[in-house]
């Protein structure tokens, strides 16, 4: 998303991000850095990050062994609605 919101001039609208909620981190050298609530955009190219190949590993060990690899909204959704069921959209 960070790549889409630096690309679109004169965006007019706020793109949200999880990512200060992450405790572990798979970028070399550190976090992205926030600057009066947004992302700073470097100028190099990927937005000038470095992937740390041994934390992706172990996180997507973690991932795998954590046996929440699905995703049920609707459920959740019927706690609040009940009835309520997902209606996929195309785009």
């Amino acid at each position: 998303m960070t790549h889409l919101a630096a690309a679109v001039p004169n965006l007019t609208y706020a793109c949200d991000t999880h990512y200060p909620w992450q405790s572990e981190e798979v970028i070399a050298g550190g976090r992205v850095q926030f600057e009066d609530g947004a992302v700073v955009v470097p100028d190099a190219p990927g937005l000038g990050i470095e992937l740390d190949r041994d934390a992706l590993a172990r996180l997507h060990a973690q991932y795998l062994a954590c046996g929440l690899t699905h995703r049920d909204d609707e459920i959740e959704m019927q706690k609040v609605h009940p009835g309520w069921q997902f209606t996929p959209t195309r785009y």
